[in-house]
């Protein structure tokens, strides 16, 4: 019988999976436009155009990554060279999609509803981190409306899990509240360090954006995703000081552009979400 269960398993993990890493990388195209529009007075209605020539682009110009590499990364029209944003973020919401489907697959042998449920939101969770990624790396800000969406998604991701586990266990445990309060928690030092700095040491979004990741990973999970965030940043940031000194040649003051922490802080959640580490050894005394 468990020989049986296990194929079953792995028929509908290879007829799936492909469907939810294309769908991922169609939704990745939707996220390009979404990145490149929000805050310009431009609708999500009307065909895409070259933001150089202005262009109106034919349904030959608009495949998912296909029509980037089709037309050798450059504009038909005016030649101008293509962002490597469209096809990167497209193929990275579609490993998304294939990655939360992977690890959301047990659950649909469980519970259907809450297979569905929970794939629904992780996914739209993800689309919105890809969105806050790329426009924070642009920008330098972080839009309260996607931070906004990636809250309350994961707020209501959180809560199910909690029912569902206070259903499966009439006992709740310590963690099991932390988890539920994680977002509110992780907020507190991000508030306190803007408020004290005014806004020079980190910005307000970041701290919204730790609530999510609080409720998003849980307690354990999330402390490791903001420490690791930092970490990440550092060696980041200081291969980027020694590229632009040592490889371009510029000296430390004339170095102006501003490192979004957001970034590293989405690459450690997802990390930490795929591959639970508890890096400070929390769980130890819970």
């Amino acid at each position: 019988m468990k020989f049986f269960y296990f194929h079953v398993q792995l028929l509908v993990m290879i007829s799936f999976a492909p469907v939810a890493l294309l769908f991922g990388i169609i939704v990745g195209s939707f996220l390009n436009v979404v990145i490149l529009r929000y805050n310009t007075g431009k609708g999500l209605n009307g065909r895409s155009e070259c933001l150089s020539c202005k262009k109106k682009l034919s349904w030959k110009e608009l495949f998912p990554i296909l029509s980037f590499f089709i037309q050798k990364k450059r504009c038909v029209g005016c030649d101008s060279k293509l962002r490597w944003q469209y096809p990167l973020v497209e193929i990275a919401t579609g490993i998304l999609f294939f990655l939360a489907y992977v690890h959301v697959e047990p659950l649909l042998y469980e519970n259907f509803s809450l297979f569905i449920t929970t794939l629904l939101l992780t996914v739209i969770i993800f689309s919105v981190l890809v969105v806050i990624f790329v426009y924070d790396l642009y920008h330098t800000i972080i839009p309260n409306v996607f931070v906004y969406i990636f809250i309350f998604c994961a707020a209501l991701l959180n809560f199910i899990q909690f029912f569902t586990a206070w259903q499966n266990n009439t006992t709740v445990e310590i963690i099991s509240v932390l988890n539920l309060v994680s977002g509110a928690l992780f907020l507190i030092p991000f508030f306190v360090l803007w408020d004290i700095s005014e806004g020079a040491w980190i910005g307000l979004g970041d701290g919204k954006l730790a609530m999510g990741i609080g409720l998003l990973l849980g307690f354990i999970n999330g402390i490791s995703a903001l420490v690791l965030a930092f970490w990440v940043g550092a060696v980041l940031s200081v291969g980027y000081l020694l590229y632009m000194t040592i490889i371009k040649k510029q000296k430390r003051s004339e170095i102006t552009r501003e490192i979004p922490f957001a970034p590293f802080m989405i690459i450690a959640t997802l990390i930490v979400y795929f591959f639970p580490i508890d890096i400070l050894n929390i769980g130890l005394f819970l």
